[in-house]
């Protein structure tokens, strides 16, 4: 069979946007690139370097019109980061419309969340990731609706926050990359296209007050329970926060329902407009909402209780967003949690084909023609990247990227393990970022260390029935010897004894050689454990919202580095008792 052109399944995208959704085409689609995906590759970097051979980065490595082999390109271009291409970009966000990184001057710039780095990043935005991502939500969704069919007049709840776009002092649109794509003309009719209608109105997802936002989705849930399919935000972060909210403003919005006139605290003009418009006296709802509430124990499987006919809970669950995922489980009961795809600000790269998988197994096949895919592997550093398809069943790799929107050979920072393939594609789980985030001398702890020492920590707070909300990390250098800092915010009160356990479990909890045998001998400090404010993580999120991270795409730092001086004195000046461990005393 011959494989599917990507330029030509680009132009069948656009028809099928119009098109009723097809579920086994869009399948079968996959199934064709997946089968030739080591064609389709080489196909896609000769239409990624035929669009953008005039680049001005290109032609500084000596790419023309003829360059389309994939071993030229990689003689010629060298691996980079986003170090190496800042200032590209940054001349592309001060307004020179000269083909800097990419053949025509790009329509947008994308936010990166900031979080790793303690301030976003620009990261070009064009046409053929809009494309991109309809593509993949259009392929993601056929594999779950096969498994979890939603009805014709579905809705999806759908925690989608658009912050506003602004225009750069060149004249370049300027927004985080959730907010490019929901202000895209095509995202609507994507999504209406695969039968995901939004409970709320634009002016909810548009607004400029996260808060009455979230308040209002929680609303408009609620009016359009029985169509309710699925809910969805994109991070388990954002479920678990979502739900947290309905714990504390339930009564205020049966209210709502019941008198059918909204909350005084929706103040933005647009917002209070459009949901008056859904709102109508209803006090049979709102008695069947308050019964709801009140029957659950603890909150137990609110979701189903609040959305009867709802097929599945839905966001990105793996990663730095594994630790929401027990109370996410929690609020869902029996309702299935699928994982999101695997994408960043830079775009995306996989789709969940096997949905049934649950969080803790879930992976993600490459979509062959979404960029150029190389994986540099992990324990051998010194090596070159392999292709898509060589790489090795067991092994990690840090995934390098070339895409339509200016990115060559682009060091994505991720480490993922190959898990098995899909065809001839590769099925890789997410395993964490790749730079060390704790390390004082010759230890090596990543965030994937972190998160496991708190999850084993977290399990002697929960045989209190007390639950760790948040938590994030730091390197006190400032006494000598330097130590590692948690810290944790919970949800109630116990006794010290309790947080001092926690505090050695933790230490205990980082296993890495480097890192046990400097404590044993004393180069490394006692790690702290430092409890801080509920609502602490909050403020937090609320600083990054203020530097243009979008609430959907908010991901919380696990490590605060000395330049994020304003969220280490966040967390410094809430904290409310600090610990000293005593496990290698």
């Amino acid at each position: 069979m011959p494989f599917l052109d990507p330029l030509c399944f680009y132009f069948r995208m656009l028809e099928k946007k119009v098109e009723t959704f097809n579920m086994n085409r869009v399948i079968e689609d996959f199934e064709e690139m997946s089968r030739n995906a080591d064609q389709v590759q080489i196909q896609t970097l000769k239409d990624i370097l035929l669009k953008n051979h005039s680049a001005i980065y290109l032609k500084n490595f000596g790419i023309n019109e003829t360059t389309t082999d994939p071993e030229a390109f990689k003689a010629l271009v060298p691996l980079v980061t986003d170090f190496e291409l800042e200032p590209y970009i940054q001349r592309m966000v001060d307004g020179d419309t000269s083909p800097i990184l990419t053949g025509r001057p790009v329509p947008a710039i994308s936010l990166s969340s900031g979080t790793s780095q303690g301030r976003p990043k620009f990261v070009p935005f064009t046409d053929e990731l809009m494309e991109n991502t309809i593509q993949l939500f259009r392929t993601a969704f056929a594999f779950r609706n096969r498994e979890f069919p939603i009805d014709d007049n579905g809705r999806a709840l759908q925690f989608i926050f658009s912050s506003k776009q602004y225009t750069s002092t060149g004249g370049v649109p300027v927004g985080t990359a959730t907010t490019n794509v929901y202000r895209n003309p095509n995202f609507k009719s994507g999504m209406k296209s695969i039968q995901s209608l939004c409970c709320s109105p634009d002016e909810v997802i548009f607004s400029p007050d996260v808060h009455q936002a979230l308040y209002c989705h929680l609303l408009s849930g609620i009016l359009f329970r029985d169509q309710v399919q699925y809910v969805f935000a994109s991070f388990a972060h954002g479920l678990v926060h979502a739900f947290r909210t309905f714990e504390q403003v339930w009564e205020e919005i049966v209210a709502d329902i019941k008198e059918g006139v909204l909350t005084s605290r929706i103040t933005v003009p647009s917002v209070r407009s459009a949901m008056s418009k859904l709102l109508r006296p209803n006090p049979e709802l709102a008695d069947t909402i308050r019964t709801k509430c009140l029957s659950l124990s603890n909150w137990y499987g609110l979701i189903p209780a609040l959305f009867p006919n709802a097929k599945y809970v839905y966001g990105i669950m793996t990663g730095s967003m594994e630790p929401y995922v027990k109370k996410l489980r929690h609020y869902a009961g029996e309702l299935p949690l699928v994982s999101h795809d695997y994408g960043s600000s830079e775009g995306w790269i996989a789709a969940n084909v096997t949905p049934r998988l649950s969080p803790e197994e879930a992976t993600f096949a490459v979509v062959p023609n979404l960029g150029y895919f190389e994986f540099l592997p992990v324990s051998e550093t010194e090596k070159e990247p392999v292709g898509l398809t060589d790489v090795k069943i067991g092994e990690e790799y840090e995934v390098v990227i070339t895409n339509y929107a200016g990115l060559y050979r682009y060091k994505l920072g991720d480490v993922v393990r190959i898990i098995g393939f899909y065809n001839k594609t590769p099925q890789l789980k997410f395993i964490c970022r790749r730079n060390l985030i704790l390390s004082i001398n010759i230890d090596k702890n990543t965030e994937r260390d972190l998160q496991l020492s708190v999850e084993s920590a977290a399990r002697r707070l929960s045989e209190e029935k007390i639950e760790v909300i948040d938590f994030s990390s730091h390197v006190d250098v400032t006494t000598e010897p330097g130590h590692y800092v948690i810290f944790w915010e919970v949800s109630g009160e116990t006794e010290e004894d309790v947080l001092q356990d926690c505090c050695n479990c933790l230490d205990r909890g980082f296993i890495d050689a480097g890192y046990m045998s400097s404590r044993k001998c004393k180069t490394i400090g006692a790690l702290e454990l430092r409890v801080v404010e509920r609502g602490t993580f909050r403020k937090v999120q609320e600083h990054f919202l203020g530097l243009g991270s979008s609430a959907g795409q908010f991901k919380m730092p696990r490590c605060v580095k000395p330049s994020n001086g304003k969220v280490l004195k966040i967390l410094c000046e809430n904290a409310v008792s600090r610990f000293f461990s005593t496990a290698f005393d």
